[in-house]
């Protein structure tokens, strides 16, 4: 062969290659996620919220990526910190979808920031399935909100799990009918705590306390103090990351000694346990899992081992599985256009980490978790609407 047909031939197969490369190489899309990483709401979502964008993330890029209409994408975050702030929380939707070009778009963090980001999602029509939000208002803002969806569950469910649970341990005679509740003066708090009144009080227990504090309060002695002079036989405590651990704290220090001590968000994070170590043995809390579960237990350890840290045992599996139902119905629709997904999810069923989800006019009303307890050394499910798994409630007789 002529050198300069070697040439030629080399030539053209490298012209070949830059040509075809193009055609080989998987084009990225970005995802858009918005939610603390500072402010009073940091605490949570760098423990539930944060680490299942990775995960989920990770997770779909190592199968190849996400397949629409054929053609497969690989999946590149971008963040931004609301700083626990509503207007933050907008306004970084509106980078996201004019500046940044994201295709999808999560939702944000917490009962309130899904509230307040609500109207945002719509005017773009972007699928919101919370993960994160608690209410009984699904179906006024379902109405306001049609691409908006719920899978935590609502307050009166939760409420009345708490409740059932407290009143069958008292007609056993293990524990008296006295009350003490506080809440954090936010949406969650406060509608948590709207529900649980009229259900104490229904239940046949008495409400010897109940106080409100706000948002982001450092010192929660007062609280205690006051809620230890009620002479309580249990206390209850809707509130958020931070004051969960300040309330636990505060009740060690002050001796507050009831047989149902309760509080939310939080209580079923592993750091709880990590800083309360056996003082944590007993604390009932919102939410629970299946932690017997070998897809609960998998998805831990892929979550251990990607993140480098535990999830909750309530939301963090939640929050994945929300992700779970956008992929699958991106999937199945070949479109990221918000209308036909928000169609899709209406009327489908999804295989989650946490169990088969579907929506009732937009709501997973039939199963989630709503009391836990921490026993051994893991917070167990002590009562759902529907889920398998529960144990029994363990009275906590000290710190």
């Amino acid at each position: 062969m002529k050198r300069r047909d070697l040439f030629r031939m080399v030539a053209a197969a490298a012209t070949a290659g830059v040509l075809a490369a193009p055609a080989l190489a998987q084009e990225t899309i970005k995802v858009g996620a918005v939610a603390p990483k500072t402010g009073p709401l940091a605490g949570g979502a760098v423990v539930t919220y944060w680490p299942n964008v990775q995960l989920w993330i990770h997770d779909v890029n190592a199968r190849g990526g996400l397949n629409v209409g054929g053609k497969t994408y690989m999946l590149e975050a971008v963040e931004y910190d609301d700083q626990t702030n509503p207007g933050e929380t907008i306004k970084a939707v509106e980078r996201l979808v004019n500046q940044d070009g994201a295709q999808i778009v999560l939702p944000p963090y917490s009962t309130g920031l899904n509230l307040a980001a609500a109207p945002i999602y719509t005017k773009y029509g972007l699928p919101m399935i919370t993960s994160t939000a608690a209410t009984d208002q699904i179906e006024e803002l379902v109405a306001k909100f049609p691409n908006m969806f719920f899978t935590l569950g609502g307050a009166n469910g939760i409420v009345g799990g708490l409740v059932d649970i407290m009143s069958d341990l008292r007609d056993k005679g293990e524990i008296g009918n006295k009350v003490a509740m506080v809440n954090v003066a936010d949406a969650f708090g406060i509608e948590l705590a709207e529900a649980a009144r009229p259900a104490f009080t229904e239940a046949g227990f008495e409400l010897v306390y109940d106080s409100s504090y706000p948002l982001g309060t450092q010192d929660l002695s007062p609280v205690i103090k006051a809620a230890k002079d009620a002479a309580p036989d249990a206390f209850v405590a809707w509130s958020y990351p931070p004051d969960t651990f300040g309330l636990t704290e505060q009740a060690m220090i002050e001796g507050l000694n009831t047989k149902v001590f309760y509080t939310a968000v939080a209580t079923a994070f592993p750091a709880y346990a990590g800083r309360f170590g056996g003082a944590a043995e007993n604390v009932m809390g919102i939410g629970g899992v299946n932690a017997d579960s070998p897809a609960f237990q998998e998805y831990a350890a892929r979550h251990q081992e990607v993140t480098g840290m535990a999830p909750d045992y309530w939301a963090s599996a939640t929050v994945y599985a929300s992700f779970q139902v956008l992929e699958q119905s991106i999937e199945a629709t070949g479109t990221f256009k918000g209308p036909e997904l928000v169609d899709y999810i209406k009327s489908h069923a999804f295989d989650t980490v946490i169990g088969k989800l579907e929506f009732d006019q937009n709501n997973n009303n039939t199963a989630y978790w709503t009391v836990g307890q921490w026993q051994g050394g893991v917070f167990h499910g002590l009562a759902s609407t529907g889920r398998e798994g529960a144990v029994a409630p363990v009275l906590k007789t000290s710190w």
